[in-house]
Parts: C-alpha cells; sequence; structure tokens
C-alpha cells in the first residue's frame, strides 16, 4: 500500500519505513510539500524525497541502505596520489547556489533530472537555514567539481555530485569526510548503491540496523565544520 500524504498539512507523521514497497525498493509515500519542516521530519527518520518531471513528490526510505562510516572511508592510491597534487581548491558553502544547478544539469543527451525546480527551491531554503551544505573544488578560480547534502545532528545526508574534471568530486567527499569525521560526525548517509561510492568505503546496512545508527547519531550535538580538512 502507497501512503498518500496532506500538503497542507507539514507536520502530518510519516508512515513506518518498514512499510515501504519492495518493488520499487523503497518507494513509501507519495504527495506532500517540501517544505523544510517536512523535509527535516523526513530525513531523522531515513526518508528522503525523489522523484522526476511531471511526477507528485514521492518518499523513499530504501532496504538496503548505502552508509559511509567515516573511519571506513577508503582512498585508492591513484586518489592518493590525485590529492598529494593539490590541483583542486576545496571549500565549504563558498557556492551552494551553483553546486545544486551543476548538479541538477542531465548527466546525458537523453537523461532527465529528479532535481526538478522546486526540489532545487526547498534545498536552497535549507541552506539559508545552515541545514544544507556545499562543497566545492575549484580550479584556478573555476567550479570543476562538487557536491551538496544536509547536516542533522551527527549525521550527514549526501545528496548528489557532479564533476567537470576527472578526480575533483571524489576529492572534494574525501575532504568532506576527513572534516566531518574531525567535528565528530558518525555517519553519513549516500542512500543507494553505486560503485562510485563503494570504491570510497561505503557499504549497504539493511534498513532497521541503518533506522539505529541514525536514531542514535541524528540526536547528537554536532555542527557542520567551518574549515576543511584534507590531510
Amino acid at each position: 500500500m502507497l501512503f498518500s500524504l496532506d500538503d497542507t498539512r507539514p507536520g502530518e507523521p510519516f508512515p513506518d519505513p518498514s512499510l515501504a514497497e519492495t518493488d520499487p525498493d523503497g518507494l513509501l509515500a507519495v504527495g506532500g510539500d517540501l517544505s523544510t519542516e517536512r523535509i527535516v521530519q523526513a530525513y531523522r527518520q531515513g526518508i528522503f524525497p525523489w522523484y522526476g518531471e511531471s511526477q507528485p513528490v514521492l518518499w523513499w526510505s530504501p532496504d538496503p541502505r548505502m552508509v559511509l562510516f567515516p573511519h571506513e572511508l577508503h582512498i585508492s592510491r591513484s586518489l592518493a596520489r590525485e590529492m598529494r597534487k593539490k590541483r583542486f581548491q576545496i571549500t565549504f558553502d563558498r557556492a551552494f547556489d551553483q553546486v545544486i544547478q551543476a548538479c541538477a544539469r542531465p548527466r546525458g543527451r537523453d537523461d532527465g533530472t529528479w532535481l526538478v525546480p522546486d526540489m532545487v527551491a526547498a534545498y536552497q531554503c535549507l541552506h539559508r537555514q545552515g541545514i544544507a551544505h556545499s562543497v566545492e573544488a575549484w580550479r584556478e578560480g573555476e567550479l570543476v567539481g562538487g557536491l551538496y547534502g544536509n547536516a542533522l545532528g551527527g549525521v550527514f545526508f549526501g545528496e548528489s555530485m557532479f564533476a567537470r574534471l576527472p578526480n575533483a568530486s571524489k576529492v572534494a567527499f574525501v575532504c568532506l569526510i576527513r572534516s566531518l569525521a574531525g567535528a565528530g560526525f558518525r555517519l553519513i548517509d549516500c542512500q543507494v548503491y553505486t560503485p562510485h561510492l563503494q570504491s570510497l568505503g561505503a557499504r549497504l546496512v539493511p534498513r532497521d540496523e541503518f533506522l539505529s545508527l541514525l536514531d542514535d547519531a541524528v540526536h547528537d550535538e554536532r555542527h557542520f565544520p567551518m574549515e576543511v580538512s584534507c590531510a
């Protein structure tokens, strides 16, 4: 059964994630709005919005869940060599709008985007409230890669990344994870499996295990780091 949310009630509770569909994996609810209150409530319960153009808002909680524990970050030899070259300058929250707009662009000629204008506007609002953050990779003053996500308690919820030069987003990601570890963050939610994330140390865990970890870490008193640490 797919649950329907009322877009006039931003405080309406979400259904239990264990009730999500198995096909497609993790689809839990449809409808509702993209207010800050609703989105924060969703992330705290292990739920996130993800939908395409001409679709209603769809809410997901897949099983299993792709996560990264900061101490399990894996840096390949080739990536370590790239980082030693220091070709990229990494910053935080310097160009959030540019990063999310770059992430929203279709990746191929026939591809659409799940970052529809309403989603972009919602995360821009979250950024203004200090919840959503961006990581930028610069080369000679030009933005060449980056990523963005939400920080709640001791959890960073990664959303999307892009790269205009090889390894730009990987270097940005590594610097983010090292900085989050230094700030005491305990969990990075990567949502769904990709080989790219697996190569960096992320792994799948059962949803019930993820929700237990989330419930513990999201109540930590942590703050998104102000300084970038790539060492």
